[in-house]
């Protein structure tokens, strides 16, 4: 109960409720439209008892063949007839407003979970299981659903329903109002607490491994690759079995908590219903009520408790729905990390110069930056390497000038500008990148190369793969630039993803290149072939070369070589290699003897 009134305070009920309010106000007239034709139709179900009665009185005090007895029959019965046609009507207007409503809704929210995802920093995605966040947007969405109706559609009219009959009761008789009321507000009150306080947290918790549930699932299917290069199918079933039975035993404690919560509240309704028709006998008998009384009080109090046993279940789906919409809600409460600045503006990079000027950076609660007061400039034009151990800086490097994190203090000036005032979608369409394991889209390979340039022709498409040496496999293939890559390319050797993604930076033609060692999944033939294309591609580019394998690097202008966050040695390959117990020369004497083992026994 404590973590519950923690949790109602400030947490996830505020929040929920909250957000679902601020989507509302983005349609008022829909909302006001809803709210009256719900009024007024729940106000058709509080009078029909109360006519309903007038007509038994009428045909058990008098005969049909006394006008006044049956003009009062006729005029209960008309009465009866009009509120139940106007309830229809006015229910029809209401479910077609929600239609509306609903389905507006959860395309924002929807669209905008997908805004934020899209634009959270690569450090949450690298924290996030893409089908556990995938899992939770859709989850919410359909409990979005389940909320609006629960609200509009079902408490709504309980309450309406609640105060209408407890104040006509009392009109007649103050008591019976009293004994409705009471028993009828103790019930409403002794459901929530314990539909809240008792099933709630269970549920919660819940829904959490349902999350986990969804992203072991993802994480299994996505690197099915893996499992089949393992013979680890049996290893992910126990894997997988062990969620399921988290996930099984906490659904199971939630499902058996409703179910007592549902005997309470019959039980609740059972005591109400005796003291009503009890209270009504007692009237019968004084001769304070007659037999078209007895009827009002009765169909009042049996359309109140279907109202009042559903209030029950409205409450569960009430706390159903925030539990599942809490994620989603959570997706649109956490900062992006790394935002425009107001006003920022769209760089214009027509040179590509490169500045790190007194750059300091650290990863997020690291205590030591990565870099301290870091300084280079990269010229426009120049073809420079990055060499480096692992953990050297050499892919934070190239992060930082896409500005996928921030720095702590200095800048990063591309052509005089400070990326931090830029615009980060314009920056990074004016950088084409080649990753060491590229991902392609689960679309046509037309598409995937056009992604750089979505406005691109046939013509051009095809220009760009022959560049990268990928229009030969391409066109071999039975549906050639139209065929589906499968998802993240999986349907193409590690090669062929290499060579569709060079093509990608061929078509951007970007002043800045950056090269993850684009050519290690190549064949020999084919890397011949790329290199030479990236020769022509890198003329009249800023290029910037991670290079694993140091002869890729040979013939750049300037080599990086970092140890720890800083430049431990820079200039050619000649001037590096050169340097006695230098670490580019260490690094490049181990790989050409790795290089000259292998050949040896290949040759064995």
């Amino acid at each position: 109960m404590a973590l519950f009134r923690k949790d109602l305070r400030g947490g996830a009920f505020r929040s929920v409720l909250g957000f679902t309010w601020l989507h509302w106000q983005r349609q008022p007239v829909r909302i006001a439209v809803i709210a009256g034709a719900v009024l007024l139709s729940t106000l058709a179900d509080v009078l029909t008892p109360l006519y309903s009665g007038r007509l038994v009185d009428a045909v058990v005090n008098g005969h049909a063949t006394e006008a006044v007895v049956w003009n009062a029959a006729i005029a209960a019965f008309s009465t009866l007839l009009a509120l139940s046609l106007g309830a229809i009507i006015l229910r029809h207007i209401t479910f077609m407003q929600i239609v509306d409503l609903t389905l507006n809704m959860m395309t924002e929210i929807a669209s905008g979970a997908f805004y934020r995802i899209q634009r959270f920093s690569t450090e949450w995605h690298a924290n996030s299981f893409a089908g556990s966040t995938v899992r939770k947007v859709t989850r919410g969405m359909w409990a979005l659903d389940l909320l609006n109706d629960t609200l509009l559609l079902a408490l709504f009219p309980s309450v309406i329903m609640l105060i209408g009959s407890t104040a006509l009761m009392a009109w007649y008789w103050p008591l019976m109002g009293l004994i409705i009321g009471i028993g009828s507000l103790l019930f409403v009150a002794v459901t929530a607490s314990l539909s809240l306080g008792y099933v709630a947290p269970m549920a919660r918790l819940a829904n959490r491994w349902d999350t986990k549930l969804g992203g072991s699932l993802a994480d299994a299917v996505s690197c099915n690759m893996v499992v089949k290069g393992f013979g680890a199918e049996s290893r992910e079933d126990a894997r997988l079995a062990k969620v399921l039975t988290k996930w099984r035993d906490r659904t199971a404690r939630t499902w058996v908590r409703g179910t007592w919560n549902g005997t309470s509240q019959g039980t609740m309704l059972l005591v109400l219903r005796a003291a009503v028709i009890g209270f009504a006998l007692i009237l019968w008998s004084k001769g304070q009520a007659s037999a078209g009384d007895i009827t009002f009080v009765l169909t009042s109090f049996f359309i109140l408790q279907g109202y009042l046993r559903e209030v029950g279940m409205h409450i569960r789906n009430l706390q159903r729905s925030v539990n599942d919409m809490e994620e989603l809600v959570d997706i649109q409460s956490q900062p992006l990390g790394i935002e425009d600045r107001p006003g920022a503006k769209p760089i214009r990079i027509s040179n590509g110069k490169i500045e790190f000027d007194n750059v300091t950076f650290h990863y997020g609660a690291h205590r030591l930056p990565l870099y301290d007061r870091f300084s280079v400039t990269i010229r426009a034009g120049e073809r420079v390497g990055l060499v480096g151990h692992s953990g050297s800086g050499k892919t934070t490097f190239v992060k930082l000038i896409q500005r996928l994190h921030d720095v702590k203090s200095g800048r990063i000036l591309i052509d005089g500008q400070d990326i931090a005032g830029i615009t980060q979608a314009s920056l990074r369409q004016q950088i084409a990148i080649v990753q060491q394991e590229p991902i392609l889209f689960h679309r046509s390979l037309a598409e995937n190369i056009a992604y750089a340039r979505p406005g691109a022709t046939q013509g051009e498409i095809e220009e760009a793969a022959r560049q990268a040496s990928a229009h030969d496999f391409i066109s071999a293939l039975p549906k050639g630039y139209s065929t589906l890559v499968g998802e993240r390319g999986v349907k193409l050797s590690g090669g062929e993803r290499q060579r569709v993604a060079i093509a990608r930076a061929f078509l951007a033609d970007a002043p800045v290149l950056i090269l993850d060692e684009a050519t290690s999944s190549l064949d020999s033939e084919s890397e011949m072939l790329i290199q030479q294309a990236m020769e022509r591609l890198m003329l009249g580019r800023t290029t910037l070369v991670i290079a694993h394998r140091l002869s890729t690097v040979r013939s750049l202008d300037r080599l990086l070589v970092f140890e720890h966050g800083r430049i431990a040695e820079e200039g050619n390959h000649e001037a590096l290699i050169g340097l006695n117990g230098g670490i580019y020369r260490g690094l490049f004497e181990l790989q050409t003897l790795e290089l000259t083992k292998g050949l040896v026994l290949n040759d064995d």
